[in-house]
């Protein structure tokens, strides 16, 4: 006599699996996480850097307008330009590494452009920050 297999079984089976199944659904989380958590702090990081960029851009940008303003003032000179810019570069801390100023004046016209390297988060990847600023000289009417 052969025996039938019992009707019910198929139906545990099913249900075997089903709770196997549901014990392993933390596994497909951590691939997930794996698979994300990089993705994320490589946005996080970007993000940084862009905040750090435009920092130094600020910060290029009011030592410009600083040291334009020095120079165009009505007895203004190159030299007040730049004593101007580099105490204001002086004052803002390592926004900008590297900086070099450069005043323009003639009698009209007062320029400044100030250029140096932002910070970076990431090794080995410069930025160079180039921001410039002028003014009309004053003259007394």
């Amino acid at each position: 006599m052969t025996r039938q297999p019992h009707p019910n079984r198929r139906l545990h089976a099913g249900r075997c699996d089903r709770a196997h199944r549901r014990g392993e659904r933390g596994a497909v989380g951590s691939v997930q996480l794996v698979v994300v958590l990089p993705l994320l702090m490589g946005l996080f990081m970007a993000a940084m850097q862009a905040a750090m960029f435009y920092y130094g851009r600020t910060a290029a940008i009011s030592i410009a307008q600083t040291g334009a303003a020095a120079a165009a003032a009505e007895h203004g000179t190159v030299a007040d330009c730049e004593q101007a810019a580099a105490s204001l570069q002086a004052s803002i801390g390592d926004a900008l590494t590297e900086v070099q100023i450069s005043c323009q004046r003639t009698p009209t016209r007062a320029r400044v452009t100030v250029s140096g390297q932002a910070l970076s988060v990431f090794p080995g990847w410069r930025s160079t920050v180039v921001q410039q600023a002028e003014a009309p000289v004053e003259r007394p009417t």
